[in-house]
């Protein structure tokens, strides 16, 4: 696939993924020429990765990670989990003097991608790898599976576990990653950096989201979050279970309930009003929409608990990569200070 069909993909995706998204939100089936001929069609059995995750294998457990050299800075790692219990990709970007450096430890950022993508997003959409190098860090992409919800699921794979035990330790043993980190991320990736902060104080530095899914509780959220794990073909409710009966699920890996262990977390928040002011691509536009109610909530949480936040609430914006870079850009001084490397 060339990059150009690789691109013209993700973009069609997320478009599906929106309409699936606004289906359930607002109570209406997705139809029309653009859902019609985005949305994926099964051709056979789910792969490993879509698949809950079972006991992880001896065999799993014993095996070494398998290194795929990308360029001179950039592997991709196929590390054996048994969080998972299968190996899962991280796509790692190195220091420029990693090799001429043998005795020095490096801070790691980790990039999270979102929802019906892949940990191949970040360098396919952005330009991180020239733009850290020389910035001396490691940069972490890890796997967070096809609906890119970095959760423990219900009876399934347990990717906070492969996120923030496994890879860590991968990178501690590996590529003498120190003990500084930050964790930012879009979308579902956005929800994931802010719950792995709130739900382990002191883990990351900084945590910064970019339209992320802040309020998993919100009124039509719940419906939202069953749309992106319907889309992958995968069990209902094999997320958290039930958003009533099973609320205290809910409530432990929602960020806005676990706000109060983002206190000494540096933030960045950012999202955008959607459909009012944007650039006419409406499907991405009204999910921004349907998502600016939950981070304001979230922010208001923080607010009351004063809990410092950086926020930046734009007009219009659509969920896509168009805003996502730019707000990364504008999150990078506060991310480059808790890394501690040059901005």
């Amino acid at each position: 696939m060339s990059d150009r069909t690789a691109r013209v993909s993700r973009r069609a995706a997320t478009r599906a993924a929106a309409a699936t998204g606004l289906a359930a939100l607002f109570g209406v089936t997705a139809t029309g020429t653009a859902g019609a001929a985005t949305r994926r069609t099964p051709t056979g059995p789910r792969s490993a990765a879509d698949r809950p995750a079972g006991r992880a294998t001896a065999a799993t457990a014993a095996a070494a990670p398998t290194v795929t050299r990308l360029g001179p800075r950039t592997l991709d790692v196929s590390l054996p989990s048994a969080a998972l219990g299968r190996s899962a990709p991280v796509r790692l970007i190195l220091p420029s003097s990693f090799g001429a450096r043998p005795a020095r430890t490096y801070p790691v950022l980790y990039l999270l991608h979102g929802a019906h993508d892949d940990y191949t997003s970040w360098t396919r959409e952005t330009d991180i790898e020239a733009f850290t190098a020389g910035r001396e860090l490691i940069v972490a992409m890890p796997d967070a599976g096809p609906t890119g919800i970095p959760t423990a699921w219900r009876g399934g794979p347990d990717y906070e576990t492969f996120q923030l035990t496994e890879v860590p330790a991968l990178l501690n043993r590996d590529y003498r990653a120190s003990g500084v980190r930050v964790v930012a991320g879009v979308s579902t990736g956005g929800y994931g950096a802010m719950a792995h902060a709130a739900r382990h104080p002191g883990v990351f530095a900084a945590a910064a989201s970019y339209s992320g899914i802040l309020d998993t509780r919100a009124p039509g959220v719940p419906s939202l979050m069953d749309a992106i794990v319907a889309r992958e073909n995968l069990a209902p409710l094999s997320l958290w279970g039930n958003p009533i009966l099973n609320l205290l699920t809910w409530r432990d890996f929602n960020p806005r309930d676990r706000a109060a262990g983002l206190r000494g977390t540096a933030l960045y928040v950012s999202s955008g009003s959607g459909v009012v002011g944007g650039t006419g691509d409406w499907l991405p536009e009204a999910l921004e929409s349907a998502l600016w109610p939950s981070a304001h909530a979230f922010t208001d949480t923080l607010a009351r608990l004063r809990v410092p936040v950086t926020t930046h609430f734009y007009a219009g914006g659509g969920h896509s990569w168009t805003y996502w870079k730019r707000e990364f850009g504008a999150s990078w001084p506060m991310l480059a200070g808790a890394l501690g490397v040059p901005e």
